[in-house]
């Protein structure tokens, strides 16, 4: 037990080790150069953990590794409860159906797209494939941290999906306003916006892409990406029962199906609701999300230092194939799903 009498102390000492290097990782995400490129600071935490993972990792006390794996398994859950402090469901009411209907579109499609990819056609294992289709479908690297306990996967490949999360991230924030710009893009400052918010992985992202093209863009935009963000919650429900059913299915067994619900969704669903009654004053809210964000950067830290290159051996550029296929998937088919569903409602 990592918390028994004997393990007490090291424990809180890895602890306190995390959220140092989180500490360092949030000042560097706070640097105009990389704030401008829209990296949030869990990117800039994995980055710090795996350095530190696969370099100075026997330099550090061993016993410090409870501590580590508390930040990165049970500091996570309480992280993603809380980041229902950003939506309301006001917020995805305003957006309109036509705005609901691309998130969950898109979400839908992108992840099953990215599953089937990854483990058909380029040989990744299952939960390689549904991390790095997470990441891609939902909200990035805060996607792929929800999605790692459900699937109980391995370190090293949620740091996977992460890094695909970061690569296609930042192409599409480069090359989504260069291409609007052009008029390669026909449509409106709404549709964009709707399209931006539908498709792009980071929050930060998107914030940056529809920022830059008025007010009507960047509203829809990070509305419909929020509206994204909440739908993860129904999303893990589902695949915690479909595990469920597949783990019987493999195993042959007969007796009563027991059913992986990841209670943390369920949770942030909640907590979301009850932060569209607006009881809490908007300030504390603003604390709690920063508050919030610092402990996600927490999780992707200790997610980062449990991640070795030796374990990345065998699978070459199969996950940047299959993150390449729900990129170009999330770019040219949702354009045109966005523009079909605006003039449909």
């Amino acid at each position: 037990m990592p918390f028994s009498p004997a393990k007490r102390k090291d424990t809180f000492s890895g602890i306190v080790f995390v959220a140092i290097i989180a500490a360092a990782a949030t000042w560097i995400a706070a640097l105009a150069p990389v704030a401008k490129l829209g990296i949030s600071p869990l990117v800039v935490g994995i980055v710090i953990g795996i350095f530190y993972a696969n370099t100075l990792h026997n330099r550090f006390p061993a016993a410090w590794e409870g501590g580590i794996t508390f930040s990165a398994k049970k500091i996570l859950r309480f992280a993603i409860v809380f980041y229902g402090f950003r939506i309301t469901f006001t917020q995805i009411a305003e957006v309109g159906i036509d705005g609901f209907l691309v998130s969950l579109i898109m979400l839908a499609s992108t992840f099953l797209i990215g599953t089937w990819a990854g483990q058909k056609l380029f040989g990744l294992d299952r939960d390689t494939s549904m991390l790095n289709a997470s990441g891609a479908s939902v909200c990035g690297a805060a996607a792929v941290l929800a999605t790692e306990p459900v699937l109980k996967a391995e370190e090293h490949k949620a740091a996977i999906a992460v890094s695909m999360v970061v690569l296609f991230g930042t192409i599409a924030m480069f090359l989504y306003p260069a291409l609007y710009g052009a008029g390669v893009f026909d449509m409106s400052e709404r549709e964009f916006g709707i399209y931006v918010g539908g498709t792009i992985h980071e929050v930060a992202q998107v914030v940056a892409v529809g920022g830059a093209f008025g007010t009507e863009a960047s509203d829809a935009a990070v509305i419909v990406k929020m509206t994204r963000v909440i739908l993860i919650a129904p999303m893990l429900i589902l695949l915690g029962i479909y595990l469920s059913f597949a783990a019987r299915r493999s195993g042959g067994d007969s007796g009563p199906i027991k059913l992986v619900i990841p209670w943390f969704a369920v949770y942030f669903v909640g907590v979301a609701g009850f932060n569209t009654l607006q009881i809490v004053p908007p300030l504390a809210v603003e604390w709690i999300n920063e508050i919030d964000t610092f402990l996600l950067t927490m999780a992707m830290t200790a997610l980062g230092m449990g991640t070795r290159f030796a374990k990345f051996k065998g699978l070459g550029l199969a996950p940047v194939y299959a993150a390449g296929v729900m990129f170009l998937w999330l770019m040219i088919g949702g354009y045109f799903i966005t523009k079909w569903v605006v003039a449909a409602f």
